[in-house]
């Protein structure tokens, strides 16, 4: 599993396995974000399955779906309240990590 650091509180990922989450907690994270809808694609973990591997290993866990090209006002402000009330490293993924960061582009925006 590979991550790209976006700032020193947010990294983000193509898709992730319930597997993945050791890694993810050995890494420093404390909190996950998923933002990719479940049945975006055939075979992709649910994030429910996710969020159980992440609770279970003692991280935070939110869903927050977004439909891939139509990030929406409601999404960038539940990811803004999710980074604002969640422990950081936060670890967010969606299928590349595009919906992911370009919500975190956004966030930085909006606070000017």
């Amino acid at each position: 599993m590979e991550y790209r650091e976006i700032s020193d509180d947010y990294s983000v990922s193509g898709q992730i396995q319930p597997s993945d989450i050791t890694a993810i907690k050995e890494a420093g994270f404390k909190s996950v974000i998923c933002n990719r809808p479940d049945n975006e694609q055939p075979g992709q973990p649910s994030a429910e399955s996710v969020q159980a591997a992440a609770e279970a290993a003692g991280l935070a866990f939110r869903f927050i779906p977004v439909i891939s090209g139509q990030i929406t006002f409601e999404n960038v402000q539940d990811q803004a309240a999710a980074l604002d009330e969640l422990e950081g490293p936060v670890f967010a993924y969606c299928r590349s990590g595009a919906r992911c960061t370009n919500l975190y582009g956004l966030i930085q925006q909006s606070r000017g």
